[in-house]
């Protein structure tokens, strides 16, 4: 394995750690109208998130750095070409962020109304938008010989596109409801649980539709396997979170979102962005990657620098790793 290669596993390992820990983020923002009964419950359902969702959007920052640092060609045609699905990703991620901090601060009923929207809003636009982009990366766009894209809008929702997007917003809406389940207490617990097993079962159709016609685009033996075992760990996640082993529920969907994606980057593997007009135009991992030295330089700091990320977030993970309910609330005015 060259460093084009490696650079290429490094990104898939930091968009498979984005989708399994932001992505139950989403699930959370999405169910967060339909799981909690008043503001009580609302804030309990935040705060299960609350001391990890930013650090879980380190994943993504990286990912596009590394992108950005390895193959810049391939950001520079992606973010060009998908440059209006990804702005309302970008958009739906800041409005989020900010909900978060602010819905607490004025002492309305109207107010916090409006902020928990912007959650789910800003929750469900790119748990949808992100299937949406990566079913384009292995389906493939219209480029040309310079590697420009040359498509519309409308041409990036396409119907396998469509859905990917449906795959990862069932799938993230399930993960979130299993995390509720297992951080939770009470009733909230108990209507986690139910949705839950109703999502993931959605979930677990859809991806399997998803990765099957994945296989039709590139697929081996050993993708087709990566995806049935997917599915399997979906369906596992139904049976134990009906048991009320939520742990284990949450680790199968956890396996299920990380194995889907692994079939999905290897499918695309060595086309990191194939062109539907003529293959010889695609973007690979050998003529969009940056020179040897910039990919060893990057390797160095990844290297040092990579272990002391995981241990601070595998920290902060361990430290608010307990169920929290209605009675850790405390009661304030502004609240």
């Amino acid at each position: 394995m060259d460093l084009n290669d490696l650079w290429f596993v490094a990104i898939a390992v930091l968009w498979i750690g984005y989708f399994v820990l932001e992505g139950f983020d989403f699930g959370v923002g999405i169910l967060l109208p339909v799981l909690a009964e008043d503001n009580v419950e609302r804030r309990v359902m935040i705060n299960t998130i609350g001391p990890v969702w930013d650090g879980n959007e380190v994943w993504l920052l990286t990912a596009g750095g590394a992108t950005f640092a390895a193959f810049p060609e391939w950001y520079a045609t992606m973010f060009s070409g998908f440059y209006l699905p990804l702005l309302l990703i970008l958009l739906a991620l800041i409005v989020r962020g900010v909900a978060f901090e602010y819905r607490a601060k004025r002492d309305s009923a109207t107010w916090r109304a409006g902020w928990d929207k912007a959650i789910v809003i800003g929750s469900f636009v790119p748990a949808l938008l992100w299937g949406v982009a990566f079913a384009n990366l292995v389906r493939g766009v219209r480029l040309d010989a310079a590697h420009e894209y040359v498509g519309t809008f409308w041409d990036l929702l396409n119907p396998y596109a469509l859905l990917g997007g449906l795959t990862t917003l069932t799938l993230f809406t399930a993960h979130g409801a299993i995390f509720l389940a297992l951080k939770t207490e009470g009733a909230i617990r108990r209507r986690a649980g139910v949705l839950a097993r109703g999502s993931a079962m959605i979930a677990a159709a859809l991806t399997a539709g998803f990765l099957l016609w994945t296989q039709y685009f590139g697929g081996t033996v050993m993708t087709a396997i990566l995806a049935a075992v997917a599915v399997l760990a979906m369906v596992i996640a139904v049976v134990t979170v009906h048991g009320g082993r939520e742990g284990w529920a949450f680790t199968c969907s956890a396996f299920a979102i990380g194995l889907g994606m692994i079939s999905v980057f290897a499918v695309m593997y060595p086309d990191v962005m194939p062109s539907t007009i003529d293959p010889a135009n695609s973007l690979t991992v050998a003529n969009a990657a940056a020179t040897p030295k910039t990919l060893a330089i990057m390797t160095w700091v990844a290297v040092i620098f990579l272990p002391l990320v995981l241990v601070y977030q595998g920290w902060t993970y361990w430290i608010f790793r307990r169920r929290i309910g209605t009675k850790d609330i405390p009661v304030v005015s502004h609240a």
